[in-house]
């Protein structure tokens, strides 16, 4: 039993106003000992969904094969193969996959009946390992009292037989069914999964960011670690000139403008009439875009290459202006706009001579190359106004700094998006913030405070620094977000030698792979567990050249989810994702997702190779967690309240 001596009388007398007689907190002990014994919930580690918002979605839904695994669990051989996929595809997509039964002509009561039992049989299962406290929070209101009955009863007793059927027949003759089936869908996906990590980048490429951050708000259990792509939206959000424009040139390229002006409402017709006056003779070869829709191409491509060039321009005139304002940055070799030679078409790179594709540049002063145009000024500032009073745009970025952060330990591993700075030796890199110079834990940590002082800060000196610093996390050598020496935009769009195009890997990349890197960065942030993991996303893994996932003997995983479908070709699949549970880890594969359509009519769920099977030598429980120790700590602080209402120290109220 706990000692009295290690809690301040006056605190357990604030915790007796919660439970205020012996009764009562020998309830609550009895209540949170019970939880500790209970399996541990399962994880989800999703990375880089890059606005792909149907596969994200679909993911979710099927918990990486976590659903279809709880069905083969559930009915084994009962069901055939046909029958278990059409009910997987009935619980991801519940509105599409009834509406098509509705269409079939099939007896819809008897389908009702079946169905609404199956998925009862999976709910319950699903259900089993969370206490009934909080299975009864997470049903749905409308359904809240049906539901608790249909899991709790036991149909199997001839005396709750009749009034198990019972409620269900009075569901389909009062025409609730549909809604019914909605409901359990919901309550399975809920269950299967208990909490969720986004180990970073929702942010471009893609064309739906804007929904997955709707889903995400939905979510009921989610962490999210910032990518290099969240953090360049954030930085936009806060107003970062640099970074508005490199969302939008990104936007351009992919094609996805719409994004902006219909997914967050930002008008981009300024943007468009400045590029058409600008840059309407220019065929604007360097500014190809990366899409595959051909009719897309067709239809926009003239007006979206020419908004690229337009807000390409602005960009490396805004980056030039930020290096100069920051030499502690050190990024001088990326000055480049000064190094043409329009006249003679050459650029010099980092002391290299080399010829220049593209020299119409109407804007640039030649004398002042990094100075805004009259007319980009305006531009720039209707543009940043855009971004920063887009009332949506806000509350997702407001969401992100609530769930989110640069790092999280979580149940023993460390969940980081991009890398751990280190210098060739693999030692910790010291890196300079403002002045003064950090590493490790101390690096992630400082710059995730001025990130943060970038949004909400209410002194402008510190705003803008912190504001700044979106910048510099997107795209400095030194960031633990961008993991390369260097971003060679400049040189991908102007210069044909590939050579210019490298951007080389931070050492990390090579020392990943030893276990006392590995030891060493799990030390830093306070990780001891000898089971414990460093968990990825940022850098594809290319399947098809054999390039495996797992890295140091399975001490480090890098998920990089492999949504975008502009790196699909370069991977060969669709990525990875990760499930822990009580039973240990499992890594998947996943090959392209086809479309809802397809999953809908066909059940065609994305097909997924277990890459990873790590089982841990003893079931994991509450206790293991920590949520375990939070509660643990709790039923400590019982204890003591016991005591002191045992020894009157504390007397007992009604």
């Amino acid at each position: 039993m706990s000692d009295t001596k290690k809690y301040d009388i006056d605190y357990l007398k604030s915790v007796s106003r919660l439970y205020p007689n012996i009764a009562s907190t020998a309830t609550e002990i009895i209540n949170l000992q019970a939880i500790l014994n209970l399996p541990k919930g399962t994880e989800h580690f999703l990375s880089d969904i890059h606005g792909e918002y149907q596969q994200f979605e679909h993911v979710l839904r099927n918990g990486s094969g976590a659903v279809r695994r709880k069905i083969d669990e559930e009915f084994g051989d009962i069901l055939a193969a046909t029958e278990k996929r059409d009910l997987a595809s009935l619980i991801y997509y519940p509105e599409e996959r009834l509406s098509l039964i509705q269409k079939s002509g099939i007896p819809m009561d008897d389908w009702y009946v079946v169905m609404i039992n199956r998925l009862i049989r999976v709910c319950r299962a699903a259900a089993s390992k969370y206490t009934k406290s909080k299975v009864r929070k997470a049903l749905p209101k409308d359904f809240a009292y049906v539901l608790e009955e249909l899991l709790t009863g036991r149909r199997d007793q001839a005396n709750q037989e009749d009034y198990y059927n019972e409620i269900i027949k009075t569901v389909i003759d009062i025409g609730k069914a549909p809604e019914l089936i909605k409901a359990l869908c919901d309550t399975i996906c809920r269950f299967v999964i208990d909490h969720l990590h986004i180990v970073g980048d929702i942010f471009d490429r893609g064309p739906g960011p804007h929904i997955c951050m709707d889903i995400l708000q939905n979510y009921h259990s989610v962490d999210i670690q910032w990518g290099n792509h969240d953090v360049l939206w954030m930085g936009a959000a806060a107003g970062q000139t640099a970074c508005m424009a490199t969302v939008l040139r990104i936007s351009a390229k992919y094609g996805n403008l719409d994004i902006l002006e219909e997914g967050y409402g930002i008008n981009m017709i300024p943007l468009v009439r400045f590029a058409m006056d600008t840059y309407k003779d220019d065929p604007c070869d360097c500014f190809t875009l990366s899409v595959s829709d051909e009719e897309y191409e067709k239809k926009n491509g003239f007006y979206d290459r020419r908004m690229q060039k337009a807000i390409a321009v602005i960009q490396f005139k805004l980056e030039g202006q930020l290096i100069k304002e920051h030499p502690e940055y050190h990024m001088e070799e990326r000055l480049l706009l000064d190094k043409m030679d329009v006249k003679n078409k050459k650029v010099t790179v980092e002391g290299v001579e080399y010829p220049l594709e593209d020299t119409n540049f109407p804007t640039i002063d030649w004398k002042d190359p990094y100075k805004l145009s009259e007319e980009e000024e305006e531009l720039v500032e209707h543009l940043r106004q855009s971004f920063v009073n887009c009332e949506k745009l806000q509350e997702h970025v407001k969401f992100m700094l609530r769930k989110g952060s640069l790092y999280k330990v979580y149940n023993n591993n460390l969940l980081f998006h991009g890398c751990m700075p280190l210098n060739a030796d693999g030692t910790l890199k010291e890196v300079e913030v403002y002045g003064k110079t950090y590493s490790g834990k101390g690096l992630f940590d400082k710059v995730e405070q001025y990130l943060r002082k970038g949004y909400y800060s209410v002194d402008p000196d510190e705003k803008k620094k912190g504001a700044d610093l979106f910048w510099w996390t997107w795209i400095n050598g030194n960031s633990p977000l961008f993991g390369k020496g260097k971003m060679t935009t400049f040189e991908r769009y102007f210069i044909k030698d590939k050579k210019t195009h490298k951007e080389p890997k931070d050492p990390y990349y090579t020392w990943y792979e030893k276990d006392e890197c590995v030891t060493m960065i799990l030390e830093e942030f306070g990780v001891t567990d000898p089971d414990a993991k460093i968990i990825n996303g940022h850098v594809p893994v290319e399947f098809k050249k054999g390039e495996s996932p797992v890295k140091c003997n399975g001490r480090l995983l890098v998920i990089d989810g492999g949504f975008s479908k502009a790196y699909q070709p370069k991977t060969g699949i669709a990525g990875y994702t990760l499930i822990y549970n009580s039973y240990g880890f499992l890594l998947a594969a996943h090959e392209p997702f086809v479309s809802v359509e397809k999953a809908v009519e066909e059940g065609l769920d994305i097909h997924s190779d277990t890459v990873l099977v790590e089982n841990v030598t003893r079931r994991q429980k509450v206790a293991d967690t920590d949520t375990g120790r939070d509660i643990q700590s709790q039923i400590d602080e019982l204890m003591a309240l016991l005591k002191a209402y045992r020894s009157g120290k504390i007397v007992e109220k009604e």
